[in-house]
């Protein structure tokens, strides 16, 4: 969990390249744990709806970013 207390401090950092640079690591972090778990949850048996509806996105945003990932 040290990375995570890393990672805090740096997004905090008074440098902004510093906490540029964090911020760019979340988003890249949160971009793979979103796609990992659409994935999963398609491989569930899950709706586009309902994956929407649990990322508070439509269902024709969800659809375009993660369906080209996901075997239908």
């Amino acid at each position: 969990m040290d990375d995570n207390r890393d990672l805090t401090n740096a997004v905090s950092a008074a440098d902004p390249t510093t906490g540029l640079r964090a911020v760019a690591a979340l988003r890249k972090l949160v971009e793979h744990l979103e796609a990992l778990q659409v994935r999963h949850a398609r491989a569930n048996g899950w709706s586009w709806q309902a994956i929407a509806d649990a990322l508070g996105v439509t269902r024709q945003a969800v659809h375009q970013k993660h369906a080209h990932r996901t075997s239908e």
